[in-house]
């Protein structure tokens, strides 16, 4: 008989409840029985002891919280009587030994990507726009209206029939309560002109002037890191010309990071240009040349070894610790174990388990890295009277994830148990396989940006609650918690582990199963619902506090 309850780790003092649990019924695990003294809805928790006032909590075997006031033996876990707390954090040299999954069955194996000739391989093939600076929005989304339906990347199509249908009941008077169908299409879908081309993607941003100029500085990195993504064949820059982000400073971080850069790009300057215009139909031609040429590029095999997947967590709940984060860091210590590279983010959500990253750390030089970084982090955020214990949203809180502590511990599953080969600070490129620790937010869209810029050529998305994201270079696969969410929001959701919390799959197989639709992802076989609909969020992190 399947249980009701699960115990994560040995040490927990809190069971979990995989279903709704009542006041009052009889839980038996692991040969002892507790009365709930609370109704205690799936994915939260309960006490399996009485507790007092500054007692630890512990959860996946670490410290998560203190009570804060008595708690009776099967009590339910809330924020009124759970405190965030976590262990202090240093360095202490100690060697850790890792047992490597086997990947017997994906040696050999191979994926269809798009090589670059600086030797990385790229999974898609992107035209880029950039606007060096925000008022430079406007002709971006102009030249996309153009570009996307003519060329058949444009995936609004549907909703433009709708809105149409709507005109038309309204103007012959009647009810448009009752138009609650979208119409289907009345040709054929448009073929798209460029075979080998992915999408043309835009970097609409409110940034490039204002501020402060360790801003622009910031965001010139950033773009840059953009521009030689191996998810990117050309690029077309837009800009104004009076604002702090000058096109020479944008080139010449291009230039430090990749010396040998040698894609199409195109730079347009609108106040040395005759009109609008003449900016806007020169860039679509020069654009239209570009896609031609990039066109030309195939897909040809390339090992596994040649991915770099960042791992993201985004709308948790209680299970996401427990079903996605695990499987997807199973999927990752194969990644690890077949030569790849792994980028683990979101420096908020790693807040109670830093001891384990630094543990886990290849030598002292990269433990001290991610310590200073860390601690930098939560001063900022000390500073103006936030903290990282702050992190967890109401959505959060409401399913289960109650201290920041508690949510980080389930977060941080999802890099898997690999050593931590290197620590990157925000738009640093991973040069090294294996596990990366990347300094971003726990903010999704500032998250998924990050770790697109370190290089992630894939980007595993887990959600509890349904988060509709994705990213602009980078295919994001979205990996739901449970079942219920997958059937609620199918339209977003690519895998589901829910059979993990039923008791169907084990985090193994679900892990195998991830990979094997990476792969597919990475060929072009599959296209991840977030691709599908034009998901492209960006968001650029001003070094600011974001939690």
């Amino acid at each position: 008989m399947k249980s009701n309850v699960l115990k994560v780790h040995p040490r927990d003092n809190v069971l979990v409840a995989l279903k709704n649990l009542a006041k009052g019924e009889t839980i038996s695990s692991n040969g002892h029985d507790y009365i709930l003294q609370d109704n205690v809805p799936a994915k939260h928790k309960f006490f399996v002891h009485d507790m007092n006032a500054g007692d630890a909590v512990i959860m996946y075997g670490v410290l998560v919280g203190k009570a804060q006031n008595f708690i009776p033996k099967g009590g339910l876990m809330s924020t009124a009587n759970v405190k965030h707390a976590a262990e202090a954090y240093d360095y202490r040299g100690s060697h850790y030994h890792w047992q490597a999954p086997d990947v017997s069955k994906f040696v050999g194996r191979t994926f269809n990507g798009y090589h670059r000739n600086d030797g990385r391989v790229g999974t898609a093939n992107y035209w880029l726009f950039i606007p060096t600076v925000f008022c430079e929005n406007r002709n971006l989304d102009v030249i996309r209206e153009a570009l996307h339906n003519e060329l058949g990347y444009e995936v609004t199509g549907k909703y433009k029939r709708y809105t149409h249908q709507l005109v038309d009941t309204y103007k012959n008077g009647e009810n448009i309560q009752q138009v609650d169908s979208i119409p289907p299409p009345v040709e054929a879908v448009r073929r798209r002109l460029f075979k080998n081309v992915d999408g043309i993607k835009f970097l609409n941003h409110e940034g490039g002037c204002g501020g402060t100029r360790q801003d622009a500085a910031i965001l010139s990195k950033l773009l840059a890191a953009y521009a030689d993504h191996p998810n990117v064949g050309g690029i077309t820059v837009l800009s104004l010309g009076c604002q702090n982000l000058q096109v020479p400073d944008f080139l010449n971080d291009l230039r430090l990071r990749n010396p040998k850069f040698d894609k199409p790009l195109y730079i347009f300057e609108q106040q040395k240009s005759q009109s609008e215009e003449q900016l806007i139909t020169e860039a679509i031609r020069k654009t239209f040349l570009g896609l031609v040429e990039i066109n030309k590029l195939e897909r040809k095999t390339a090992t596994l070894d040649q991915l770099c997947v960042g791992v993201k967590c985004g709308g948790s709940d209680g299970f996401s610790g427990i079903s996605a984060n695990p499987a997807v860091g199973y999927c990752a210590d194969l990644l690890v174990t077949l030569g790849a590279t792994v980028l683990l983010a979101e420096f908020p959500e790693l807040c109670g388990v830093e001891q384990e990253l630094i543990d886990r750390s290849v030598d002292e030089a990269t433990a001290r890295k991610f310590i200073r970084l860390m601690r930098g982090y939560e001063d900022i955020a000390s500073k103006v009277g936030s903290g990282l214990h702050m992190n967890p949203s109401p959505g959060n809180i409401r399913d289960g994830l109650i201290t920041d502590a508690i949510k980080s511990a389930g977060a941080a599953k999802k890099g898997g148990t690999s050593p931590v080969v290197d620590v990157l600070d925000y738009t640093e490129l991973a040069t090294k396989p294996g596990l990366n620790l990347v300094c971003t937010p726990g903010n999704d869209v500032e998250a998924t940006t990050g770790k697109a810029a370190s290089g992630a050529t894939l980007i595993l998305f887990t959600t509890g609650l349904g988060t509709p994201t994705g990213n602009p270079v980078s295919p994001t696969i979205k990996v739901s918690t449970n079942s219920a969410l997958t059937k609620r929001m199918g339209d977003i959701i690519d895998i589901d582990t829910g059979p993990i919390i039923e008791g169907d799959k084990t985090i193994e197989q679900m892990g195998e199963e991830i990979l094997e639709y990476c792969i597919k992802a990475a060929s072009g076989e599959v296209i991840p619902r977030a691709v599908q609909l034009n998901q492209d969020d960006f968001i650029p992190w001003k070094r600011g506090v974001s939690l």
